[in-house]
């Protein structure tokens, strides 16, 4: 917001094709090439949209003929089944585990393209990208590699080079802490490559269409402007912070919660160390007890909203996020929020797991909060 009221002089009444904006999109195509650790030649696409306006995208412009995709989770899924509903392009092969686990992607002949989500932001737990990259190349499978970055990129370290990422998907409303209507692919030159060759009509999103004018620091249309200001304030506070630093935080906050849920008796949904989310952390309810009731007797009570379960886990689960502008002080009042709901709405538990999270926590490195994020004394 601050970053909007500083810009609207500039802002209001101003021309998307005017300087100010073309100078805006040319720092934020920079600031996310620095994110998303890109090299040399790929190409930053930015636009009005989010995750369902890739996965059209994708199936009419990227696959060729067959998908594969690992569904571990609700956002997971809503690919494959984008892929599946497309008339033109052979049923996907879709490879699931239960919610909170991740499955390992098996190389298949006739797969042009093999989609991930790094982070499955229903169920908490991320996939290892590295391990599917690595199955990949040992059968030298010329297959694009699509990753949807969209609840991890500012959040979870992401190796965009080393992995071999052909597209990145990310949007505004996680990470980036701002609200959703803005949406950006990080493309590699195959998949620039394979999308020119793709012979099915398109018109939004068309990437060549919208390179052109985002190189100039433009658009084929009228952009979301105000999101496009407070992009370039949530990039600079992510670079100012230092990105290893900030995974650091994310890291530390989501172990702080998971210290809180295993002190009460709960279960984190997630089992596997390895794919714990650090971005939220997803927690089983006992027996007996529905989730939704919970939430909404924390609301009703201390006006605090935790996040439902999805699908398979809807009723079972709650959902913690501790993301994006989040500190120590702010995670323990929503754990607070919790301990004090858990006590209200009769569900068993021990007390104290507040106390076990601010006992992690007192051991705060002062270089792992930005001056955005400290607490200003008097």
């Amino acid at each position: 917001m601050l970053a909007l009221n500083l810009a609207g002089p500039k802002l209001m009444g101003t021309s998307h094709r005017q300087a100010p904006i073309k100078n805006l999109v040319g720092s934020i195509r920079s600031g996310l090439s620095q994110l998303f650790g890109l090299p040399d030649g790929w190409e930053i696409l930015l636009g009005n949209g989010g995750s369902t306006v890739f996965w059209d995208v994708a199936t009419f412009g990227l696959i060729e003929n067959r998908s594969q995709h690992l569904v571990f989770g609700e956002f997971s899924s809503k690919f494959a089944e984008a892929a599946a509903a497309a008339p033109h392009l052979g049923e996907p092969s879709v490879i699931k585990t239960a919610p909170g686990s991740h499955p390992q992607s098996v190389c298949e002949d006739g797969i042009d393209t093999y989609a991930l989500t790094h982070n499955e932001t229903s169920t908490g737990a991320t996939s290892r990208i590295a391990d599917i990259r690595a199955a990949i190349d040992r059968t030298a499978h010329p297959a694009l590699l699509m990753v949807d970055t969209i609840s991890s990129l500012g959040s979870v370290d992401y190796r965009h080079d080393e992995w071999k990422v052909d597209v990145s998907v990310s949007c505004s409303q996680k990470g980036f802490m701002l609200p959703p209507g803005l949406g950006f692919n990080a493309i590699s030159e195959k998949a620039r490559a394979a999308s020119r060759s793709n012979k099915m009509p398109r018109s939004y999103f068309d990437w060549e269409e919208m390179l052109k004018p985002n190189a100039n620091g433009f658009f084929p249309y009228t952009p979301a402007t105000n999101l496009l200001y407070g992009l370039r304030e949530a990039i600079a506070m992510l670079l100012e912070e230092g990105l290893d630093n900030v995974f650091a935080r994310h890291q530390r906050l989501a172990a702080a919660t998971r210290a809180a849920v295993n002190h009460w008796g709960l279960e984190v949904l997630c089992q596997e160390p390895a794919e714990f989310s650090p971005v939220l952390t997803a927690v089983l309810m006992p027996p007996g007890h529905d989730a939704d009731q919970f939430r909404k007797v924390v609301l009703d009570n201390f006006n605090m909203s935790l996040g439902s379960g999805l699908s398979k886990v809807a009723g079972k689960v709650f959902r913690i996020g501790h993301l994006g502008e989040c500190n120590e002080l702010t995670l323990l009042g929503a754990l607070t929020g919790v301990e004090m709901g858990l006590s209200v709405a009769g569900v068993p538990h021990r007390a104290g797991g507040v106390a076990v999270a601010m006992k992690l926590l007192e051991q705060r490195d002062q270089r792992n909060a930005s001056s955005h994020l400290k607490v200003v004394g008097t």
